[in-house]
């Protein structure tokens, strides 16, 4: 089929670069999610509250934009790979610690320690997919790899649905974060036969290894406003993911009075809808564009969140529906890879991508905690609606001020400001403008 063809023409560091952070992806989003689908039964067995349980989400989240942050720098100083292996190691060690938590206190440190790890996996994977890949096919690959946060998410869903139907709560939820290490084993096995990019060494060898990337970099003046409208873009996309996400499983349980296996069903279908998105996003933006695209998936997202909120529906029915609302909700994640890997520059690319995702995503991801506390005043479905729609509409104004950027050479990148002058000059020549 055409539509793999670019794969079929990839030599074998690139596929293997493919496989590798696609199963990188994968773990950190199951190892993510397994949460939220036991949040349930940990309310229940130690009696914490809803505000209480949107804190520990939080809390992960905003530790997992440190980490985020500080990875990129990291993998701007010493390697793509070696960064990633390190993450896995950490954030997986600690999801097996999180099953040995016997208290509410205990399992908010983990996961906050957890989080830590989970950053890096986003913006230095992206990264390095990028630099890999041929620039024509960028969309597409960076696309299918961030669609394993689909299939994480499904995975999660599904496990923890199997082992709290037919396990004890008790060694359920416990068994639920073990069982992370099988992946994890996987990964890193897989990394060990991916070299780092040579775009990124002749970076290294022309710099004569000297440190270019620091805490800073995201400041230049040169790459400022392209790193502040990415985090806009980011923290509105992450605040209406995660609000719908991370309160889902407990507004079914707790609202809709679904069964727990009803809740797995139907995570799993927006699991498998998120896939879907995510696939046809990745191809979507190398043919029409990053920006376009994204808009079309932004609107589509809102009112697709608002039937699924507001219409009393069954079920079954909610089962089927969770199938286009995770296209929606989540399919645009597919385009961020590409556009912000091509808005900066190699020496501090991973450094400004991890600046922009994850300190929009640990602003988004105060959302988590005020829906569980607005929640408290307005009901789960109106908190979760306000918090959707506000983060939708931060989206849209960040694409309306972002560039184009399908197709550029990154090694040709120098500083976004380059970039917002030749989108003018382009602008200018062209003949509808005239």
């Amino acid at each position: 089929m055409q539509v793999f063809d670019w794969y079929r023409a990839a030599a074998p560091a690139e596929r293997r670069t493919f496989w590798g952070c696609f199963f990188g992806w994968t773990l950190d989003s199951f190892d993510n999610q397994v949460l939220a689908f036991l949040l349930p039964t940990l309310m229940a067995a130690w009696h914490f509250s809803r505000g209480e349980a949107g804190l520990i989400a939080t809390s992960s989240l905003l530790a997992a934009s440190i980490g985020g942050w500080v990875s990129g720098i990291l993998s701007d100083r010493h390697g793509r790979v070696r960064v990633l292996t390190g993450s896995i190691i950490w954030f997986t060690a600690f999801c097996v610690m999180a099953g040995f938590t016997n208290s509410y206190p205990q399992l908010l440190i983990v996961r906050a320690l957890q989080g830590l790890g989970f950053g890096a996996e986003w913006a230095v994977g992206a990264a390095l997919m990028a630099e890999v890949i041929n620039p024509v096919h960028r969309g597409k690959a960076l696309g299918l790899v961030q669609s394993g946060f689909s299939v994480g998410w499904a995975l999660a869903a599904a496990i923890t649905g199997v082992l709290l139907a037919y396990l004890p709560a008790s060694i359920a939820w416990r068994s639920a974060f073990w069982i992370g290490v099988v992946p994890a084993v996987v990964v890193l096995m897989i990394r060990r036969f991916i070299p780092e990019p040579e775009m990124f060494r002749e970076m290294k060898k022309a710099t004569g290894g000297a440190v270019v990337a620091t805490w800073r970099s995201s400041f230049r003046r040169d790459v400022r406003r392209a790193s502040l409208l990415a985090a806009l873009l980011v923290t509105g996309l992450q605040a209406s993911s995660y609000a719908i996400m991370i309160w889902l499983p407990t507004m079914l349980v707790q609202v809709r009075h679904l069964p727990v296996s009803s809740v797995a069903m139907l995570a799993t279908m927006m699991g498998v809808g998120s896939f879907i998105g995510q696939v046809s996003f990745a191809y979507l933006n190398d043919s029409l564009g990053r920006r376009s695209t994204a808009f079309a998936f932004c609107l589509l997202a809102a009112v697709l969140t608002a039937c699924y909120l507001f219409i009393p529906l069954d079920g079954w029915v909610l089962a089927a529906l969770g199938l286009p609302v995770g296209m929606g909700i989540n399919g645009i994640f597919a385009g961020i890879g590409p556009m912000l890997s091509e808005l900066f520059p190699t020496q501090i690319r991973t450094t400004c991508m991890g600046f922009s995702y994850n300190v929009g995503k640990s602003v988004g991801a105060l959302s988590v905690a005020a829906v569980g506390v607005v929640a408290e005043r307005i009901g789960m479905v109106g908190s979760i609606a306000v918090f959707s729609f506000i983060g939708y509409f931060c989206a849209l104004v960040a694409l309306s001020f972002l560039p184009e950027t399908r197709g550029r050479d990154l090694a040709s990148v120098v500083s976004s400001d380059d970039a917002y002058e030749r989108m003018d000059l382009v602008e200018q020549a062209s003949p509808t403008r005239r």
